[in-house]
């Protein structure tokens, strides 16, 4: 048995999903006229409680869009030291937008609002002003974990008084709503713009959406022409994100159960500590005794895949293609290797 769990976006699409990609009413979405795109944006802009969105190729490019319309060349951002948008962007905030990228502390998905103030630059003639605030929610290197959304508020009050837009890397946005039962304005109501990705649990092919207000959302649309994201005909992938939203949110529950018994279990082996503190949506991060990659390539050649981010740690994600008989599987294999290691 192969049991993949690299990444939530290794999901494949679901048979309805095929129906509808094949079925779809389509246009060109450069020129706005692709009616199944629209019909997403103008649902997610509800769902999320915006004015406008747009359709993007991925979360990456949503996250890029959004720094080039808040700033301008020479600006700051501010972003923890865990960040998507600094380790997985290839730079692109420095190379797109021109800006200078600055961290905040960030542990265990945690941060404090005097260490983000205490980072904003005021512009003068020898250092950049800080014009966008970033956070991340799921957080992903933190293990999957949740922003508070009774933060959000108070990062609302600091982004108004010291003159800051706030954005919120929200690619597993859905994840943390159904985790805590509450609905994901808790947090979107708060930001100026928005990213969610459908590409990850949410199981389609293709596709992240960015919302904000329409001003926001007519200056992003040029953008996503000038970063080669219009995508014509793109209601083939509209589509599938349109099922997801119909039937793949509620569903991440059974990847937050089943993530929380994997880590449970691998816990328990003597070579891997896992902090279940952390394990609050589909992702365990394993702390391992004997180097990652090494660990890594000993759970694969028993078909399990996962991957070390770091010399001692490595990433598991749960999601809609690991059923309870791949979990026990993947537990399995764990248990031999740790054997082994031993």
């Amino acid at each position: 048995m192969r049991v993949d769990l690299r990444s939530d976006t290794v999901t494949l699409p679901t048979p309805e999903m095929r129906r509808a990609m094949a079925n779809a009413e389509l246009g060109d979405d450069v020129y706005g006229e692709d009616p199944t795109v629209n019909r997403l944006q103008a649902r997610v802009a509800e769902l999320l409680g915006h004015d406008a969105a747009l359709f993007t190729p991925s979360g990456t490019m949503a996250n890029e869009i959004a720094v080039k319309v808040w700033t301008q060349p020479a600006d700051a951002i501010l972003v923890d030291a865990e960040s998507h948008i600094l380790h997985y962007e290839l730079a692109a905030p420095a190379v797109i937008a021109g800006v200078q990228v600055e961290t905040y502390p960030i542990a265990d998905g945690v941060f404090h609002l005097a260490d983000i103030e205490s980072r904003i630059r005021v512009a003068d003639d020898h250092t950049p002003g800080t014009r966008l605030l970033c956070v991340e929610n799921t957080h992903n290197r933190c293990g999957g974990t949740i922003l508070p959304p009774e933060v959000m508020p108070d990062l609302r009050a600091l982004a108004d008084r010291r003159g800051l837009r706030l954005h919120l890397d929200g690619a597993r946005l859905f994840n943390a709503s159904v985790a805590l039962g509450v609905s994901a304005q808790a947090w979107t109501r708060y930001a100026d713009s928005v990213m969610v990705a459908f590409s990850k649990g949410l199981c389609c092919p293709v596709g992240s959406v960015l919302v904000g207000s329409a001003a926001f959302i007519r200056e992003a649309h040029r953008v996503r022409k000038m970063l080669g994201g219009g995508m014509r005909q793109a209601g083939v992938l509209a589509a599938a994100c349109l099922v997801a939203l119909d039937t793949m949110i509620d569903r991440l529950a059974d990847d937050h159960a089943r993530a929380k018994r994997l880590a449970e279990a691998i816990a328990e082996l003597p070579g891997f500590s896992v902090n279940l503190r952390t394990v609050q949506t589909n992702m365990v991060y394993v702390q391992t005794a004997h180097p990652a990659q090494a660990v890594e390539r000993a759970l694969a050649a028993e078909g399990v895949l996962c991957i070390a981010l770091d010399p001692h740690r490595l990433r598991l994600v749960t999601h809609k293609d690991i059923d309870d008989a791949a979990l026990e599987h993947a537990i399995s294999v764990f248990r031999r290797v740790s054997g082994i290691l031993s």
